[in-house]
């Protein structure tokens, strides 16, 4: 099948790495970082991951999906604020048999794609990984032990359940543990409930994971995150979630303790936009339409959104 991943930076990259290493022969790179889309173009991809480093070539790279032809696939990695853009400008590349892929971070990412394209044609879903891109033509992964990517459709049919076998084949001969759900909300919500406890606390404490961890003021916050998301979920008739993050946070110390998560890179290192809308923030969001309060959310959610608008004012120590 031929595939697009429209925002090919440090996920984006990881997740064609793993799919080329798994036998996808026709996968087309698109991100507007063009010394990495050079680099990639001319000398490949290099994957590292705890199985070792993998030199991947093979990939097309485009800096816009405008001109790459009609896709099988399209894997929309771009942070959730960029979704309608991102698929204003892929449409050329979406034909009437594409099925559209987001494996986004958060919550609520298959609903926004819906207004491009029908339920029918949709799959959606998470891996479950630290990624980083530390130079161009270099991604690194470190994935969690065990299922840590899962998909499932929004609506199934004969050709979201084609391209969800596709991608679990090449995923899992790449090396991932993947799984395709006929219902694949509860894992996205264990996904976006522990990324939105540790994204948004390292960001606002500008800690690594460990380092939250281990503070009990911290870690308390991400315990109460936790809860008010299992809490939201569980009157959206999703249950579990509560039980399942008892296992979490041992998982997500030991696998990703001395991690910077995306937000915190997101604010401390590059000061740009965050996904805080679609975790905290898409948690109150959800926690409002099913009458569940969220007030850790709803005032981590203006914290970190305040600090976004203000980098340009911030006191930075001389």
């Amino acid at each position: 099948m031929k595939i697009a991943i429209i925002g090919s930076g440090a996920a984006g990259s990881v997740f064609a790495g793993y799919l080329r290493k798994g036998g996808a022969d026709d996968i087309t790179l698109v991100d507007l970082y063009k010394a990495h889309m050079d680099k990639v173009a001319a000398k490949g991809l290099i994957l590292r991951n705890p199985d070792g480093e993998f030199h991947l070539t093979g990939f097309k790279t485009a800096y816009s999906a405008e001109n790459i032809g009609v896709m099988d696939i399209v894997i929309l990695m771009v942070k959730a604020t960029q979704t309608d853009s991102a698929m204003e400008g892929a449409k050329n590349c979406i034909g009437p048999d594409t099925v559209v892929a987001t494996l986004q971070n958060g919550l609520g990412n298959d609903e926004n794609v819906k207004k491009f394209v029908p339920a029918s044609r949709i799959i959606f879903g998470a891996g479950n990984m630290g990624t980083e891109l530390p130079e161009p033509g270099v991604c690194v992964a470190k994935p969690a032990k065990g299922n840590n990517m899962f998909i499932g459709p929004a609506e199934k049919s004969a050709v979201t359940d084609a391209a969800g076998a596709y991608l679990e084949k090449c995923f899992a001969a790449g090396g991932l543990e993947p799984k395709y759900f006929d219902d694949v909300r509860p894992y996205v919500w264990r996904k976006a409930t522990s990324n939105s406890g540790f994204n948004t606390v390292c960001a606002v404490l500008r800690l690594k994971i460990r380092e939250v961890y281990d503070d009990p003021y911290g870690v308390a916050l991400v315990w109460q995150i936790w809860h008010e998301a299992a809490d939201v979920a569980e009157a959206m008739g999703i249950p579990g979630i509560w039980e399942y993050m008892q296992t979490e946070m041992l998982n997500v110390v030991n696998n990703l303790g001395d991690y910077y998560p995306s937000m915190a890179q997101d604010m401390l290192m590059h000061r740009r936009q965050t996904e805080v809308t679609c975790l905290t923030g898409a948690i109150s969001d959800y926690g409002k339409k099913v009458g569940v309060p969220t007030p850790t959310c709803d005032v981590l959610t203006q914290v970190v959104e305040a600090q976004q608008d203000t980098y340009a004012l911030q006191y930075v120590k001389q």
